[in-house]
């Protein structure tokens, strides 16, 4: 944990940007349209507030990626190359996994057999590796899409699972085997394996393609769904593409895995496949999440374009810019990277790249040809197509483009744009009386609880929110010694605040902020002071949501006074005053408090002498919260 940054780990998941001293993106975990997720790399903690959700470089794993603990570690030991000597789980071990986790470890075991079976068995080496090496796959390349080759046997690996206490009932639900007539088959016999990734690296599932040809079977076979593998949310090549699509701020978006394999080894890492699936919107999301732009890569079959048109509209839904990039006729980003040098593959790519919107419009131009119905047809599907994109400045470009390549008056086009959106916002019961659809809702935090009156839940709060941010910072204050002397002393502000405190005998009464400072009172009396960091990881779960809660804000001064040398004084600057009318807020709630139960003695005594005392005690009571009040400039008005 302490060799990870979190901003380079998130990083993978999320698009960050620089924002102040924090790194800024989309949430993860909601579908929002205004930016509230935060990495604060000093602190080293991310910050959601669109979901709430918080913590450390783990617990973001665990929150992302559905790790255990443990499995969080160990992606983080990999990425920074920190050896960790396990063993093979045992069967006792592996039945103790819940479903999920046996699901990834069986996945795990059958990608190693597969690649085993290509680099190390005298099949896989004649068979399979002899053709990947055929069409110039690299040793090194085949190493990182972890490939490997299925043997011809029909229950070859379900017997090696099962001998190394893997479950068949497991072995069924990942379909890395088939049952029939109450026998397991293995589903890739003879066949080249293609592991797929998540996000993290961890196999979900594979595909198998056919090495000879046969047309009683089947190209390609790809694992079912399961409890880990859902086809429409995951993409083929992202966990290899991810950093080099932030870095260009673009992704290349192909069919299948073989395309995505060739043009990494050509150099272009900025690509993923949808592996032969119907583009959907969570795999549109998942690029979204690390930019804004897609080029689709398509062979020179018009007709499979058009088929793909929904696919690219949902893009555009989106509010993402597509490009189109068709190769010559016969020729797939596979056989086109494979027969040309990288050079010219990356300038192919970048001299034939079309706007979406300008592609479709001369595409179906050229099919209307001169027949007015397919005309007024293609119309309304290219205005179609701009109406679901959710920028009016983009939209109305597009409509002035439009214009120009159809010969149609601008108006026109626009009128018809108008009407489409009037009838969306209608079918959604929201009646727009403007011509135009506005602009996504700024984003609205959730409702925060209202704090009871009667406690004292902000001020303590307040108390360890300064404990967690300043504890080990010094503060200084005059005191009056023997000889009526001032003499200056240092302290830090956890010392101050526990001994401020206990001088005045105030618990506090939220169990969760009790526990943290007494965690604190106990770590002072072993002559030492918790960092941010201790909390945030702590084992108490609503310790550490509490800890990254206090420890994040998502606000930063403005770029514009930080320019104009505007100065705004820091909390830390003026640090002793905060932590003095902070105790004092807790101790005039504290006092109030008391007024409160005291009052209802009073009204419940019966005994003339005890009801003396309790009115003189009532009487120092307000004296006491009189004076506290005016040390913080309050007014009291009963």
């Amino acid at each position: 944990m302490e060799a990870s940054r979190i901003e380079e780990v998130i990083g993978e998941f999320v698009n960050l940007k620089r924002s102040g001293k924090n790194m800024k993106g989309f949430s993860p975990f909601t579908n929002e349209t205004n930016a509230s997720f935060f990495v604060s790399p000093s602190k080293n903690i991310f910050k959601c507030f669109s979901s709430g959700k918080g913590g450390n470089v783990v617990s973001f794993l665990m929150e992302h990626e559905h790790f255990s603990y443990p499995e969080a570690l160990r992606y983080l030991a990999r990425k920074y190359n920190i050896e960790i000597e396990e063993k093979e789980p045992s069967p006792e071990e592996l039945m103790q996994l819940n479903e999920r986790e046996a699901l990834f470890h069986l996945n795990a075991f059958a990608q190693k057999s597969y690649t085993d079976n290509l680099f190390d068995h005298e099949e896989g080496k004649a068979i399979c590796l002899s053709y990947l090496k055929e069409r110039g796959y690299r040793d090194e390349t085949i190493r990182k899409f972890q490939l490997g080759y299925g043997l011809k046997t029909w229950d070859a690996f379900s017997r090696h699972a099962e001998n190394n206490g893997y479950k068949k009932e497991y072995l069924l639900k990942t379909g890395l085997s088939i049952e029939k007539e109450d026998r397991i088959y293995d589903r890739f016999r003879n066949r080249a394996i293609f592991p797929v990734h998540n996000l993290s690296g961890r196999i979900l599932g594979f595909g198998g393609r056919i090495l000879v040809s046969d047309e009683n079977k089947p190209k390609y076979v790809n694992s079912p769904e399961s409890e880990v593998y859902n086809k429409s949310q995951i993409l083929y090549g992202l966990y290899f593409a991810k950093n080099a699509i932030i870095r260009e701020d673009n992704c290349y978006l192909v069919e299948g895995y073989t395309d995505v394999i060739t043009l990494h080894q050509a150099g272009i890492e900025n690509v993923v496949a949808s592996s032969g699936t119907s583009l959907t919107t969570e795999q549109i999301k998942l690029i979204k999440r690390y930019t804004a732009n897609i080029s689709i890569l398509y062979d020179g079959d018009t007709a499979g374009i058009k088929a793909a048109f929904r696919g690219i509209d949902l893009i555009l839904e989106e509010g993402m810019n597509v490009k189109i990039v068709l190769f010559p006729e016969g020729e797939d980003p596979d056989s086109f990277a494979m027969n040309h040098r990288s050079n010219e593959v990356i300038s192919f790519i970048e001299g034939n790249a079309n706007d979406f919107i300008k592609f479709k419009t001369q595409l179906l131009k050229k099919e209307a040809a001169n027949d007015p119905v397919k005309k007024a047809g293609l119309i309304r599907e290219i205005v179609e197509s701009i109406s679901l994109i959710p920028d009016a400045i983009y939209r109305t470009v597009y409509i002035k483009e439009c214009s120009s390549i159809l010969d149609i008056p601008e108006q026109t086009l626009m009128n018809e744009l108008n009407k489409m959106l009037r009838k969306r916002f209608q079918q959604k019961g929201r009646v727009s009386p403007l011509k135009d659809i506005p602009e996504p809702p700024v984003y609205a935090p959730p409702p925060q609880h209202e704090l009871d009156p009667q406690t004292a839940e902000h001020q303590e709060r307040n108390i360890i929110r300064l404990l967690l941010n300043y504890g080990s910072d010094d503060i200084a204050f005059e005191e009056i010694d023997e000889t009526q002397k001032r003499v200056s002393m240092v302290v830090k502000v956890a010392q101050f605040i526990i001994n401020d405190l206990k001088e005045d005998e105030i618990q506090l009464q939220d169990p969760v902020y009790h526990t943290i400072l007494n965690e604190y009172i106990l770590a002072l009396e072993k002559e030492f002071i918790p960092d941010e960091q201790y909390f945030v990881s702590h084992e108490n779960a609503d310790i550490a949501r509490i800890a990254v809660d206090l420890l994040s804000t998502p606000y930063e001064l403005s770029k514009n006074w930080v320019k104009n040398k505007i100065i705004v004084p820091t909390e830390k600057q003026h640090l002793k005053i905060s932590v003095e009318s902070s105790l004092l807020a807790l101790k005039a709630k504290e006092v109030e408090r008391q007024i409160t139960t005291n009052q209802h003695r009073i009204k419940g005594s019966t005994e003339e002498q005890d009801l003396l005392i309790l009115l003189e005690e009532q009487k120092r009571l307000k004296n006491v919260s009189r004076e506290i009040n005016a040390r913080l400039s309050r007014i009291i008005t009963k």
